[in-house]
């Protein structure tokens, strides 16, 4: 049902997609920015085409698990509008510990990089998707929604529409908007996320509320003292889909392949990606 509703919006974002283009294109030449490419835009459209095959496959085998955890639930919840906005708010929740623990976990930095790799920002970049998710384990961040009582396609379907919402936080088009930059994340907060920027790296992990980041401490405002600069730390050169796919897989394993003790190679594959990177041998000439 999810990858459903995200079809049905494929020609909403490609109106967006195209629409931001243009938009960027006519202003390109009074502020000499690019921010669009053909390679860059291509290689997300491979990227969300390999995702979404990836997403469905996995839903199929993952979703016994969900019905299963289901039966022991803690509460019958009926369907009604109540309980799908309970639904989403608790979704939301618990998106934020995902998207978390994405950014500090290397074994799920391995897959959530793909998303970061692009040193542009727009709409197309939503797309940036990584086929690996099922195995970095996204799928185990729903579970206990399942548990609390509410039915696995419902669930299905509002992580969908969660997902949809953050397409449109992806654009440097929309400045800040108002009152709802204190509850809702927007293109402004989520520009953040993306910078690699001492000052904002590893911030602003909400999906739809900004909420959370406040609460737990991780929210960071955009400064226009400080430009975003967006991609990754050591940017990565390549359109490649497969390239930008399994490169930190490839990395991250061998690694932990090293000569060294069992603490240090657990440290490589579930310590937070910048110390695992630290703990690599000095090179010698």
């Amino acid at each position: 049902m999810g990858e459903w509703i995200l079809l049905a919006m494929a020609p909403v974002f490609l109106g967006f997609v195209l629409w931001e283009a243009w938009h960027w294109r006519r202003r390109s030449a009074a502020d000499g920015n690019t921010h669009y490419s053909l390679r860059d835009t291509l290689s997300n459209a491979s990227l969300a085409l390999m995702h979404q095959a990836a997403d469905a496959l996995a839903w199929l085998l993952v979703i016994g698990v969900y019905w299963w955890v289901y039966q022991y639930r803690l509460f019958d919840l009926p369907t009604t509008w109540w309980t799908i906005a309970l639904l989403f708010v608790a979704q939301d929740f618990f998106y934020y510990f995902f998207h978390r623990a994405h950014h500090r976990v290397r074994w799920m930095w391995a897959s959530h990089v793909v998303h970061h790799s692009s040193e542009r920002l727009n709409f197309s970049t939503a797309f940036r998707q990584s086929l690996t998710y099922p195995l970095s384990g996204m799928w185990v961040f729903w579970l206990p929604l399942a548990w609390l009582g509410f039915s696995p396609p419902h669930i299905v379907a509002v992580v969908a529409i969660n997902l949809g919402f953050q397409f449109f936080v992806h654009t440097q088009a929309v400045g800040r908007l108002g009152w709802l930059e204190k509850v809702f994340n927007t293109p402004s907060h989520h520009r953040v996320h993306h910078a690699r920027n001492a000052k904002y790296i590893d911030r602003n992990y909400a999906g739809v509320l900004i909420v959370w980041d406040k609460l737990f401490g991780s929210f960071t405002e955009e400064d226009d003292a400080v430009p975003c600069e967006y991609g990754i730390v050591k940017p990565l050169r390549t359109h490649n889909p497969l390239t930008l796919t399994f490169h930190e897989w490839r990395d991250m394993l061998r690694d932990a392949a090293r000569p060294q003790p069992l603490r240090a190679r657990l440290g490589q594959l579930f310590g937070p990606p910048e110390r695992a990177h630290s703990q690599r041998p000095a090179a010698r000439d």
